[in-house]
């Protein structure tokens, strides 16, 4: 079988959106270096509202955006503004601490929109955990994008086959968006330990098995895995070589639980960098119930 596991994703609503959240899972922490996968939307936002992330730290980690449908303003303690469309990366590395917010651009909350896209993070190796934070972002042209037997395929981390994307990252890593028409089909690249993917849509199909949409199927790591469509469709495709054990609390995650107990401390003591032109911020919670997917 070329799936070993499927993943049925928790939905969340976020107040206004939703996210199925698929990773972490109860057994299953990681894929390859992701350690959080969220599938945000579709969600119609009428006029006058908007998704407002409050700003939020994270620590030894990076966090990828990436949208199918509307449009996010990026800020960060960085003094980073940067708005981000369909088909484009914000590729932001927390490393020893950032703090960033999410919100609806100005110029969206004057109509009906809607959100829809990916979010995940992945986890830092261990000699990286602790550099200086970063953020980049990829307009949606600089990523490689290709066409394999009616799917088209565009890469936005990693490499496969004769392509590599632009987008730097510490470990090896695979991430593709896949939209296929009716009939399409195309080969899961090979070359790493841990590979899944996720249903966007219906209509998929893995070496022929039916993959209902909104699941998270991990596959076997080796040998030739198709994933093809009987009617337009899209999915998700990541991987990569697993970095051990991390721990996450909230928003945090790292290979040391003692460090994520002193981001608790520095983010209750305000010892974070702040947001410019930002006022608002998300308190430490006293229980956690969730993840900011943002």
């Amino acid at each position: 079988m070329a799936i070993l596991q499927l993943i049925e994703p928790e939905v969340k609503d976020l107040g206004g959106f939703v996210a199925r959240r698929s990773l972490p899972y109860s057994n299953r922490q990681m894929v390859g270096p992701f350690i959080f996968f969220d599938h945000v939307g579709p969600s119609v936002l009428p006029p006058n509202k908007g998704i407002d992330v409050r700003p939020h730290p994270h620590i030894n980690l990076a966090t990828v955006t990436y949208l199918f449908d509307g449009a996010l303003m990026h800020r960060d303690s960085l003094g980073t503004v940067q708005s981000i469309q369909p088909g484009a990366v914000n590729w932001m590395t927390a490393g020893k601490g950032i703090v960033h917010s999410e919100r609806s651009p100005d110029i969206d909350r004057q109509k009906e929109t809607t959100i829809h896209g990916i979010q995940t993070w992945v986890a830092l190796p261990v000699e990286y955990e602790e550099i200086d934070p970063r953020f980049t972002h990829y307009p949606a042209q600089t990523l490689p994008t290709w066409e394999e037997n009616g799917a088209v395929i565009k890469l936005i981390a990693g490499v496969a086959g004769s392509y590599t994307s632009p987008v730097k990252f510490f470990s090896p890593i695979l991430y593709l968006d896949v939209v296929l028409s009716a009939n399409a089909h195309f080969t899961i690249p090979t070359g790493y330990s841990e590979r899944a993917v996720y249903s966007v849509t219906e209509g998929l199909s893995i070496n022929g098995q039916p993959l209902e949409p909104y699941r998270l199927a991990i596959l076997e790591p080796v040998g030739e895995i198709k994933v093809s469509a009987a009617a337009a469709a899209r999915c998700i495709v990541i991987g990569g070589e697993p970095l051990g054990t991390r721990y996450k609390w909230w928003n945090f995650v790292s290979s040391r639980p003692e460090r994520i107990e002193q981001a608790k401390a520095d983010w209750r003591d305000c010892q974070f960098a702040s947001v410019s032109d930002e006022t608002e911020f998300i308190p430490l919670p006293e229980v956690v119930t969730e993840a900011n997917p943002f």
